[in-house]
């Protein structure tokens, strides 16, 4: 499956790939070293803030801004495949080059780090009340708290627990299973740009279409490979509906403005019979949606466990997949 300019050394890039979400599902973020060491999103977003700020003027025309915004996300894109192809080299030339790469896998999946936030909402709403699930959220989310009430609040978490899922642990798991590391640092690379500079604001409009569109590409397939995955893990739950998740997300992943992020949304309002997304703010503009689901839309801190059980049995089957092409790659 990995294209042969990815593979070589003494393991296999997908036993690199299953150890390192091994790795995160045990140890997760691991924090401490990020007080030492730049992470290398932070390095990526750094990079992307300094050439907004250099090359997004706001004297400029919309054209010459959109024209601007295009060769940063082809740039940077490029740079970062550049940059992956450089580690899967060091990999091929060194004995343990295999550990840093495997190493930096596990900084770019995002599945303990995803739960401990998405759980940090449901402690919030519980033990803070509105106040304190407003600020966990904050963290997670990019609409504006202060419009939330505690069912909003509850919303946006699982919102983000199943958007997330596809953009921080699907995706980079796709890409890399197709063209190791490279297609890994080039996913991100496109997903940091389009949460940066991707927005609909009137600064980024013209400047981030480009990288929105690429975001909107590399999600494409993992996407709606992980609203599969969350439909099969709803079979798992207790009262799960694994069957309305299907239909809600056949017939309702077109309701939100992302051509991508309706598909897992609209899995986990089905399977957990919820109504999400709808009219919701942003700082500076909002935006008025259909409604993903027919369910409750009053959701509570026990449908964010219970879509964090989801997610959970999700992530596994993802490994397994893994695991599946390792077979299949074993046996060729």
């Amino acid at each position: 499956m990995i294209p042969f300019f990815a593979q070589g050394g003494p393991v296999a890039p997908l036993l690199l790939l299953l150890a390192a979400l091994l790795i995160d599902a045990i140890i997760g973020d691991p924090r401490p070293l990020w007080r030492i060491l730049p992470h290398p999103v932070a390095i990526i977003g750094r990079l992307i803030g300094w050439l907004d700020v250099k090359l997004n003027r706001e004297q400029r025309s919309p054209f010459d801004r959109r024209l601007r915004g295009a060769a940063v996300a082809l740039t940077l894109g490029a740079s970062a495949v550049a940059a992956g192809v450089g580690v899967t080299a060091l990999r091929n030339a060194t004995q343990w080059g295999w550990v840093a790469e495997m190493l930096l896998i596990w900084t770019l999946v995002a599945q303990k780090s995803l739960f401990q936030h998405v759980s940090a909402v449901a402690h919030g709403l519980e033990r803070g009340g509105l106040a304190g699930g407003r600020w966990a959220v904050s963290r997670i989310v990019g609409r504006d708290p202060q419009s939330l009430d505690e069912f909003g609040v509850a919303r946006a978490a699982i919102e983000s627990c199943a958007e997330n899922f596809a953009d921080g642990v699907v995706a980079p798991v796709f890409w890399y299973a197709l063209f190791g590391f490279p297609g890994l640092l080039l996913y991100k690379t496109a997903n940091t740009m389009d949460s940066m500079i991707g927005h609909l604001d009137e600064r980024h409009r013209d400047f981030g279409l480009v990288a929105a569109r690429l975001d909107d590409l590399l999600n494409l397939i993992p996407a709606r490979l992980a609203g599969l995955l969350l439909i099969a893990a709803s079979s798992f739950l207790p009262g799960g509906h694994p069957v309305m998740a299907w239909l809600v997300m056949w017939r309702d992943h077109g309701h939100h403005r992302s051509p991508n992020s309706g598909w897992p949304e609209a899995a986990m309002a089905g399977a957990l019979d919820l109504a999400l997304a709808g009219p919701r703010r942003y700082p500076g503009y909002a935006v008025q949606e259909a409604w993903i689901g027919k369910g409750r839309a009053r959701a509570t801190p026990l449908d964010i466990r219970r879509s964090l059980f989801v997610m959970v049995i999700a992530c596994l089957l993802n490994a397994g997949l893994v695991i599946l092409c390792l077979i299949l790659e074993y046996l060729k």
